[in-house]
């Protein structure tokens, strides 16, 4: 498994306890950033699958 797929993964579980920090708290600020993150988790995420499909892994 690719280093990508397990930083993104870790990037989109702090995005998504971001996001609900941020709506417990009323924080559009906090909430947004959540979001920002959990999609940079995805993508870097999807990064990494393709290179583990370049090279032959699932």
């Amino acid at each position: 498994m690719d280093k990508d797929r397990i930083e993104g993964a870790g990037k989109q579980a702090a995005g998504r306890m971001k996001e609900a920090a941020g709506k417990m708290t009323g924080d559009e600020k906090l909430k947004a950033e959540g979001r920002a993150q959990k999609t940079e988790g995805k993508v870097q995420n999807t990064v990494g699958g393709v290179k583990d499909t370049l090279r032959g892994r699932q």
